[in-house]
């Protein structure tokens, strides 16, 4: 099996879910300081929206695990960049926990979007063997997820496992069941697309040698983006609030 180039298509798509995330995270600061009225934990179409952009990540982080496995499988220094890359995303997801305290108190995020993927990320690596049949399995789960609910998950810790009968006090919520599923139905569409040579359509390769420039570093860049947008957002749009006070 030919070792996989590093693919702007993979880039470009995560840069639009990040590119989504921004657009939606604006909304929702917009929100935060009650410029606009919105139910966005509970309404449409602010709930699929949210589930539409966690999906697309998480199954990209399945699709990257199969990418990375192919690129290192004969490289030592592949578990070694591995575990680099899990501890930054770990790392990240802390300063998220740290930031949103400060910011949202005991709303703070405990089991977000970063929080999962330092999760998934060991799970999905732990799964790859399973190939293909991890697309069978990754359905599996999201049904469970979506079918199980009891209110002995509801309480911490269990709530990280997912299964709950009402949503946590926290900002951001990600668990188990039904994301992990997510993440193996991307590693068992990965695996199918590995057993064809990572082969693209012609409308895709076409979009993978000239892809949108800005989307492929959004993507290059999301964990980076991630930290940081935030803060951006709520502080330029602190000091709008500050300045429209004054005038």
């Amino acid at each position: 099996m030919p070792r996989p180039p590093r693919l702007p298509l993979i880039d470009a798509l995560r840069g639009f879910a990040v590119a989504q995330m921004i657009v939606y995270h604006f909304i929702y600061d917009l929100n935060y300081f009650r410029w606009v009225s919105l139910s966005m934990n509970r309404d449409q179409p602010w709930v699929g929206w949210r589930t539409a952009i966690v999906t697309q990540f998480l199954l990209l982080v399945g699709v990257s695990l199969v990418l990375r496995a192919q690129r290192y499988a004969q490289d030592a220094g592949g578990n070694r960049e591995f575990w680099l890359r899990w501890a930054q995303v770990a790392a990240a997801a802390a300063l998220v926990s740290a930031g949103s305290w400060l910011v949202f108190g005991p709303r703070y995020i405990w089991m977000g979007i970063l929080h999962f993927i330092a999760a998934g990320l060991v799970i999905g690596r732990l799964a790859l063997p399973l190939g293909a049949w991890n697309l069978l399995l990754g359905i599996g789960v999201v049904v469970l997820g979506k079918t199980i609910a009891d209110p002995w998950f509801n309480a911490t810790p269990m709530n990280v496992i997912g299964f709950v009968t009402a949503k946590p006090r926290t900002e951001d919520y990600v668990p188990l069941f039904p994301w992990l599923g997510v993440v193996l139905v991307g590693i068992g569409l990965a695996t199918l697309w590995q057993q064809r040579g990572f082969a693209l359509p012609p409308w895709l390769a076409r979009i993978n040698a000239h892809p949108p420039r800005l989307l492929v570093v959004l993507g290059t860049w999301a964990l980076t983006v991630y930290l940081l947008h935030q803060p951006a957002l709520m502080g330029l749009l602190w000091l709008v609030r500050r300045a429209t006070a004054a005038a």
